[in-house]
């Protein structure tokens, strides 16, 4: 790996640390601070609407700025500065205000920083993303466990050891070779160009779907643990395994994409969604759940990286940027806003327990519709054989 590489990499394991903090104990804080399931729902439902605006935005002005690299130094920054605001007030109002605020910056900064490493590994003709995006799973499974063991009886602190983190990676974004925005010379494009790709809107399509459960998933679940016995240190220990769960597939993720179709990576993605919420579903003691997380190396980072991949293979330059923003629009935005949101709400009627199994349900039934769109829409063989000559 050429030395430049290793900022990359360096970055995605700082960067992601910010993402075990704040994604996996701010529902635990809610809890702490005495929200209801439905009103948790309904503050984490605010972030993925917010996203739906921002990152169209961010994705354009990506794209249209002299390089990428500074639209991703104002998301970090934002991002750090608006968390240490949160624990001004813990009133219902403020923090959806600060929710807000804090996700308008923070949500697209994966999107970007995703396309300015695959822009440098196709200018460098060389590095593998599947190997620097494991970083981020590394420091994710890092500070899982120790975040988990300090918010046993210091879980205010997350907010400034998220900034810290952010600090530390606006430190080594300074490190990464420029990136330009492909429009800021030359033609301007629409982001809605994408959507005559009839291959990308299938795949946005059942990774949508699937993202929905998960947006519940990142929502409930920490709530859903301690529910049924798990405390904030064990619940590390729960997000360690899910982490560490993902490095098979991003060690082979290259070799995986050459020799298996993405219809079928995407749908064996979805069948092991299934079984997980299906099999969390029944579990009744927490440490029976930490074996289940290993479920979570054939879904999420499945899906991240193969997305994030076709996307920059095949989108049009000018378009890079907003390509994965628009991914990330959809699962971050509005997955999120239905897991979330909807989630809670049914929650409260029909129990956490129930509304993993009714997802494993609705992950099946994505599962036999997309086959069959698949089916329909399958290229003609002979037109494989060519392109594989």
């Amino acid at each position: 790996m050429p030395v430049n590489l290793y900022y990359f990499l360096f970055f995605y394991v700082v960067f992601y640390m910010g993402n075990a903090v704040y994604g996996t104990f701010l529902p635990v804080y809610f809890v702490e601070v005495g929200y209801t399931e439905a009103q948790i729902g309904t503050l984490l439902s605010l972030g993925p609407l917010v996203a739906i605006i921002a990152q169209p935005v961010w994705g354009t002005l990506g794209d249209r700025a002299a390089t990428k690299n500074q639209i991703l130094k104002v998301l970090i920054a934002g991002s750090g500065i608006s968390m240490l605001l949160y624990p001004l007030s813990d009133h219902f109002y403020y923090l959806m205000v600060m929710i807000c605020v804090f996700t308008f910056f923070q949500t697209s900064a994966f999107a970007i920083s995703d396309a300015i490493t695959l822009e440098t590994i196709d200018r460098l003709k060389t590095g593998n993303f599947g190997l620097i995006r494991m970083g981020g799973t590394i420091g994710y499974a890092i500070m899982s466990v120790v975040f988990g063991m300090i918010a046993v009886n210091h879980i205010g602190s997350m907010f400034v050891v998220y900034a810290i983190v952010m600090a530390a990676s606006f430190l080594l974004l300074t490190r990464f070779p420029a990136v330009a925005g492909h429009q800021s010379k030359g033609r301007k494009m629409r982001i809605w160009v994408l959507f005559r790709n009839r291959k990308l809107v299938l795949y946005l399509g059942i990774s949508f779907v699937i993202h929905v459960t998960l947006g519940y998933y990142y929502s409930f679940f920490p709530v859903y643990f301690k529910e049924i016995g798990g405390n904030n240190a064990l619940l590390g220990w729960s997000m360690l395994i899910s982490s560490l769960s993902e490095i098979p597939f991003l060690l082979f993720a290259s070799r995986i994409m050459v020799r298996i179709p993405i219809p079928f990576i995407l749908m064996g993605a979805a069948g092991i969604t299934a079984i997980r919420w299906y099999v969390t579903s029944l579990i009744h003691e927490p440490l029976w759940i930490l074996p289940v997380q290993m479920l979570h190396g054939l879904v999420f980072i499945v899906l991240s990286v193969t997305m994030a991949t076709f996307i920059n293979r095949e989108v049009p330059d000018e378009l890079k940027a907003s390509g994965q923003t628009l991914n990330g629009l959809l699962s971050l935005g509005i997955a999120r806003i239905i897991g979330s949101f909807a989630g809670g709400m049914a929650s409260e009627s029909f129990g956490m327990r129930s509304v993993f199994f009714y997802n494993s349900i609705i992950t099946v039934a994505c599962i036999v519709v997309f086959a069959i769109l698949f089916w329909v829409y399958r290229e003609p063989r002979s037109r494989q054989i060519k392109m594989s000559g």
